[in-house]
């Protein structure tokens, strides 16, 4: 009995008094409420409070059924099914509730409608059902889920009897014998997780359902239920299904993710599974996570949850693996095939072949790995054989690692023509990997709180040795062909393989992770005897790379002397090789949607112009006299064969600037200027958009503004562009002498593609533009659109860098900030009232952080040279930007002015 949960006998008395049950009923819940959220925030075990949480309902349904039968008639009784047949409940579950009856409804239709109608009335969240037995056991026969719900039942009020009959005509000797009950279960979890892309990390993970969750839980009790008779983890020990440590790690796992669905029910206020990132703070805090180290609460939280599902998922699959070999493969013949002294294939699964052998060999744990590698018709691991990874992988320690036995099996793995990435995700799977790489085990399950990094630090690794490996087979030629032909070509993919495993190791550790993962890297080689050159290029590739797609998608690559810079910083052709390959798996395994044929062609530029200024070779920097003239001339040839007059084209020429033909190709040259050429003044602003012919924005619409210049362009133009729900990517600004602005911009639609050839929605642009343009000190206000929910939850702090460029002609803004609909809008406005020209401009948006990087002059064309006019429009920019509104002081980098 629990009094202060729910007092019977008070209870009884109120009712029998007169009182109306309703408002009775719900002072009761909301009483028992309060109880158990003191409960949960007191410590009590969590165990106890979903046990004290059913019993408390078994309480309220029983007098509600006394209410409406109150002579407990024959024939009829009221069951517990589902997860609170188990008696478990949480806060907002549903209440499962099964009507069972002898035979007929009809004498029992009138009451059954008023109990139902009492529990809809005083709140309680039912889901019911009315059967007799022959309909149980017909539904059942048909559905899955009916037959697990009606297996977990227990009876509330009436009939035990009833419940018994139930059993036996829907028991296993009847229907879903144990073994198509697990086909079923395990074709049921399989289509869940791919619904989740099969794998434990995403960012708002469901507590419930996703790979590593409860379900998975339920699903290893439901089928030992089915076979076995019972549902408890610790009897399944007593049969010998499970050890002590994995019955200590499932019913760890389950306390942890009980409490957090506990938890997450309690914030919400309904029953909420996911855990979104409106909750995840919160959550972090009442779970006791504080900001410490380097790490933020959430992080902190995150990461345990997913160490957690990590290890359930671990241990479901070796639990699953032994009900297939013990319910479906026992009766097969075994086909047995020696591999070596230690290992065996039967039917297709590799095993040890005397239970000591890891023990005695423990070189063993790494060289089951490269044999599935060297076999690929091996399917798996056989249960028995996974149990004895788990119970012997203690023995990886400083002396195993330093083993020359366990390098060398380690690099044979690297350097195995496949299988690699599957063979190292089975290493993870099992606990070998984190243990074989500390270093690596210290990033399991990492994630990292944003919406750019959508994988935890270790699955995004795993994910990007995926991407290369896909580099190797024919099918990815055509996706990836520039790629796919530099991989096919590199004379030690091996490198590119420990680059990738060390790219992120130093996440969360604080510093720059690039030079201390470039640090672990170097140490990984020595250890496993690479030659120095090898060593030496690891150790580079880790420290850089990001600076491919830094270099891309923040700095001008039309610019030749942006390219001797980079071409500089590669030193030779192998490098920018296995970096390019480097970068192209990274940004794939990051984040899916960060990949569109815009980027694939700009980094493929990049490479392309950095190649070819490795050859011409780096003591003969680009002539920009001769570049200018060659594409004047390339130009002039396309215009004269259209018929364009030479001599219109010179005048309008000689009002351009050396900039504009180093940041246009030849071909866009030639368009812009028969367009101008031919385009009357008094049509008011030139529009002009095509898809790019730019090989490095192949894949994005440029659109092409030529108009009389002011000050208010820019912000009229991005204004415009954002009602138009159009992405910036890249933005050009040239005026001429005769002050007309040749604006070009580089954009995408709001999902990410290109406008393509649809002459509909490019009349669109040209019309609104051409009317934004026309009256520019009248463009249209800065939209107001929702901000989606994700992003609500990424404000930082604005983050501004201002300083003037080396030659000492323009001035660079760089702008870090919570991406927000008509952000770039307001930029465009703020700049127009410090009287400030955009010459250039990189857009960047990853997750929910825009990196934007602006090129600004002053209304004298100059640099800005006023550290209190920069020091105004920095906070001006960041209190505007800002919803923390903190001091700028607080969060931004200081302002260089000079060189």
């Amino acid at each position: 009995m629990d009094n202060e949960l729910f007092d019977s006998a008070r209870f009884a008395s109120e009712l029998a008094s007169g009182k109306p049950p309703i408002s009775l009923f719900r002072r009761t819940i909301e009483n028992a409420n309060r109880v158990l959220e003191a409960r949960f925030r007191g410590g009590r075990d969590i165990h106890k409070l979903t046990h004290d949480r059913a019993w408390f309902t078994d309480c309220l349904l029983r007098q509600a059924w006394q209410l409406h039968f109150p002579e407990q008639p024959a024939g009829i009784a009221l069951l517990a099914v589902g997860g609170y047949g188990r008696g478990e409940l949480h806060p907002h579950s549903d209440i499962d509730l099964l009507i069972l009856l002898q035979n007929d409804h009809q004498p029992f239709s009138t009451p059954i409608e008023r109990f139902l109608l009492l529990l809809w009335d005083i709140g309680l969240e039912v889901g019911q059902s009315v059967r007799n037995i022959e309909e149980c056991a017909e539904q059942a026969r048909a559905d899955l889920t009916v037959i697990t719900n009606l297996m977990e039942s227990r009876t509330l009020c009436g009939d035990e009897q009833l419940r018994q009959q139930m059993l036996v005509a829907t028991g296993p000797d009847r229907m879903w014998s144990s073994a198509e009950y697990f086909r079923g279960k395990r074709a049921e979890q399989q289509a869940r997780h791919r619904k989740y892309n099969d794998t434990e990390y995403n960012l708002e993970p469901n507590v419930k359902t996703s790979p590593g969750g409860l379900r998975d839980i339920q699903t290893i009790a439901w089928v030992a239920l089915r076979h076995f008779g019972t549902n408890d983890l610790g009897e399944l020990v007593e049969r010998g299904f499970l050890n002590q440590s994995e019955y200590s790690i499932l019913a760890a796992g389950r306390a942890f993710l009980w409490q957090v669905r506990f938890a997450l029910h309690m914030l919400a206020g309904r029953a909420e599974d996911r855990l979104l990132f409106d909750h995840q703070r919160a959550l972090a805090r009442l779970m006791g996570f504080d900001d410490k180290d380097e790490k933020h609460a959430v992080e902190r939280f995150m990461q345990r949850y997913f160490r957690a599902v990590m290890s359930l998922s671990e241990l479901n699959d070796l639990l699953l693996q032994h009900f297939d070999e013990t319910l479906l493969r026992d009766a097969e013949n075994a086909d047995i095939q020696p591999l070596n002294s230690r290992f065996q294939i039967r039917n297709h699964y590799i095993e040890i072949i005397q239970p000591q052998v890891f023990r005695r060999t423990p070189s063993a744990m790494l060289e089951i790995f490269l044999l599935m590698a060297q076999n690929p018709e091996i399917r798996g691991v056989r249960a028995d054989t996974i149990r004895l990874l788990r119970d012997n992988r203690h023995l990886i320690d400083d002396r195993f690692r330093a083993d020359i036995r366990n390098t060398s099996l380690f690099m044979e793995l690297l350097r195995c023509p496949q299988g690699v990435h599957r063979n190292l995700r089975r290493m993870h799977r099992y606990g070998i990997l984190g243990r074989y790489l500390p270093e690596f085990g210290r990033i399991v399950g990492q994630m990292q709180h944003d919406l750019f990094h959508i994988y935890t630090v270790d699955a995004h690794t795993l994910n990007l040795i995926k991407h290369l490996r896909k580099l190797g087979y024919p099918d990815y030629q055509e996706k990836y062909p520039l790629a796919w032909k530099i991989f096919s070509r590199l004379p030690k993919p091996d490198l590119l393989y420990i680059a990738g495993l060390y790219h992120d190791i130093a996440k969360g550790r604080g510093g720059d992770h690039s030079e201390l993962g470039a640090e672990d890297a170097r140490l990984f080689c020595q250890r496993h005897k690479l030659p120095a050159w090898d060593t030496h290029l690891v150790s580079w590739l880790v420290e850089s790379h990001l600076l491919m797609s830094t270099t891309a998608q923040r700095k001008d690559i039309s610019d030749p002397l942006v390219i001797h810079d980079f071409a500089v910083l590669m030193g030779n052709q192998v490098r920018l090789d296995y970096l390019y390959v480097l970068t192209i798996a990274d940004i794939n395994a990051t984040n899916p949607s960060l990949w569109n044929s815009w980027r694939a062609a700009l980094l493929r530029q990049l490479y392309t112009e950095t190649k070819r200024a490795l050859r011409r070779g780096l003591e003969n920097p680009p002539n920009r006299e001769e570049q200018i003239r060659q594409t004047q001339q390339a130009a002039l040839d396309i215009l004269v064969r259209s018929g364009i007059d030479e001599d219109d084209v010179e005048a309008l020429w000689t009002q351009l600037g050396e900039d504009y033909f180093l940041r246009h190709t030849a071909s866009d040259v030639a368009w812009h200027a028969e367009a101008i050429i031919q385009h009357p003044a008094s049509l008011g602003p030139l529009v002009l958009i095509r898809e790019t012919a730019q090989r490095e924005f192949e894949g994005a619409t440029q659109v092409f503004i030529y108009t009389p210049d002011q000050n208010d362009l820019f912000a009229a133009t991005v204004a415009a562009m954002d009602q138009l729900n159009l992405s910036i990517q890249d933005a050009r600004i040239i005026t001429s002498t005769s002050r007309f602005s040749l604006d070009t911009y580089i954009v995408l639609d709001a999902d990410g593609d290109s406008i393509g050839d649809d002459p509909q929605r490019i009349r669109q642009i040209r019309q609104s533009l051409t009317e934004a343009l026309a009256n520019p000190d009248e463009y249209p206000a800065i939209i107001q659109r929702r901000v989606p929910r994700q992003l609500k939850h990424f404000a930082f702090p604005a983050e501004v860098n201002i300083f003037n460029d080396p030659q000492g002609l323009h001035t660079i803004l760089e702008l870090s900030a919570p991406d927000r609909p008509g952000l770039l809008a307001r930029m465009g406005r703020i700049f127009l009232d410090f009287d400030i020209s955009v010459q250039n401009a990189k857009i960047v948006t990853l997750g929910e952080r825009v990196d934007d990087v602006f090129v600004l002059t002053d209304a004298d064309n100059q640099a800005l040279s006023d550290p209190e006019l920069c020091r105004r429009l920095r906070e001006t920019i960041i209190s505007t930007l800002d919803d923390s509104n903190q001091p700028a002081t607080d969060h931004s980098a200081p302002i260089r002015i000079g060189h």
